[in-house]
């Protein structure tokens, strides 16, 4: 299983139609799950909180987080080199690269404001953060603009996953064990919000999982090591 910050995706997207003006369409989303003090999910909805990250590529989707209203900003932004950089400090926060952040419901340490998410969406609390084309995310392999990728723009994407998953904002409770952070679920497409008969189209192609060398389960559609 791809484990942060040891694996990278690699595929060729072709997107023919985007779905609309309310298409969420994630260049990647990964998925998992972990209580709030770092052990592992064992099926007891009331402790375990489901976690995804998802980039947003369509160009009309705009961010959210804003520095006049935190509530739907993670608490900080790490960069590469792992400086925190918090969400009040207005001149080196790079709002814009998020769409939005909520947190888990059963979050006891919750920095305010704060937004939390949908509990009725899923069986259990989840964590969701949403990012967008922005610079921040170029060392990464991410677009870094608006359009990028989108239609017309064919592409073949090689996305540092794991390293950026690693440096991602999730809630953990303070004082306890940082989670080894593993990826059962990785994916791309787009959820369509109150369509009117829209339509979203897209070929992808050699979709590879690259793990290093030592993992020794295929994962995915196609794993590779290297």
């Amino acid at each position: 299983m791809p484990k942060s910050p040891d694996f990278k995706v690699r595929f060729t997207l072709d997107i023919k139609q985007g779905g609309g003006a309310l298409s969420q369409f994630y260049l990647m989303d990964i998925g998992s799950c972990w209580k709030n003090n770092g052990q592992p999910c064992d099926g007891d909805v009331t402790t375990d909180v489901t976690r995804y990250s998802e980039m947003i590529i369509n160009p009309t989707t705009e961010s959210w987080c804003k520095p006049e209203d935190l509530r739907i900003c993670p608490p900080y932004h790490t960069l590469p080199n792992g400086t925190r950089i918090h969400r009040t400090d207005k001149a080196n926060f790079p709002y814009d690269a998020y769409h939005l952040y909520c947190a888990p419901g059963n979050a006891n340490h919750l920095e305010k404001p704060h937004s939390l998410c949908d509990p009725y969406s899923n069986p259990q609390p989840q964590e969701i953060l949403q990012i967008l084309p922005h610079l921040a995310w170029g060392e990464y392999g991410y677009p870094t603009k608006k359009g990028e990728g989108w239609i017309g723009d064919p592409r073949t994407w090689e996305l540092d996953v794991g390293r950026l998953s690693q440096a991602l904002y999730f809630y953990q409770d303070p004082g306890t064990t940082p989670v080894a952070r593993y990826w059962p679920s990785i994916d791309l497409g787009t959820e369509i919000y109150i369509s009117n008969n829209e339509v979203a189209e897209w070929t992808v192609s050699d979709f590879d999982i690259i793990v290093p060398r030592g993992y020794k389960q295929r994962v995915g559609l196609r794993s590779r090591l290297q």
